[in-house]
């Protein structure tokens, strides 16, 4: 029998090193994607060391299981509780606990403008912005999709994402000097007395 966590770990460890190893190396110049402005920089070198925070506990969540309600990885997440919990304790802010009111923080992003930390929303309930994740770069989000799944990455150009994508909100700023601050709109932890 195999060990759940044993697999669960394996899983991360895999996810993460591919994801990794797309980051350093899979930035092709003749790629369109907007993330390209040089290709011999890595992602984790163009955006600020919060953004990566964001990523990094992300990933650390890969195979945490569905939950609806759910808001930590012990118990399970749903796909606003996932973007919670990995804001909260990566950056410091505290967001809005349903999907449709992530969707009104920070500061719209087009599609051609998406920077690895944004959020990017989709209609997976016939009705807008009933589902949100978190962009990692080269057309591919992290996020808490369904019951009997669990927090995963899916490409944005898949036909089931990419016929219901409905926007994206920037939370993380980046100023010239690649330090990243909260977007206005978002609550900074310290700030509100939160957690």
């Amino acid at each position: 029998m195999i060990n759940f966590c044993k697999a669960r770990d394996s899983f991360f460890f895999a996810v993460l090193g591919a994801f990794l190893f797309i980051c350093a190396f899979g930035m092709d110049a003749a790629n369109a994607d907007p993330l390209s402005r040089d290709a011999k920089t890595s992602l984790f070198e163009r955006y600020s060391s919060v953004a990566q925070d964001v990523l990094l506990k992300g990933l650390s969540v890969v195979g945490s299981r569905y939950r609806a309600g759910g808001t930590e990885p012990e118990n399970g997440l749903d796909c606003s509780g996932f973007v919670q919990f990995v804001y909260r304790e990566a950056a410091g802010l505290i967001l809005p606990r349903t999907a449709k009111d992530q969707s009104k923080q920070g500061e719209a992003v087009a599609r051609a403008d998406l920077q690895p930390g944004d959020l990017v929303f989709f209609n997976t309930m016939r009705h807008a912005f009933s589902h949100v994740g978190i962009y990692l770069g080269d057309n591919y989000f992290l996020h808490s999709p369904s019951s009997g799944g669990g927090v995963r990455l899916d490409n944005m150009l898949s036909h089931y994402w990419q016929g219901r994508y409905n926007g994206a909100r920037r939370l993380l700023r980046t100023d010239n000097d690649a330090t990243a601050s909260p977007s206005p709109s978002a609550s900074v932890a310290a700030d509100s007395g939160g957690t």
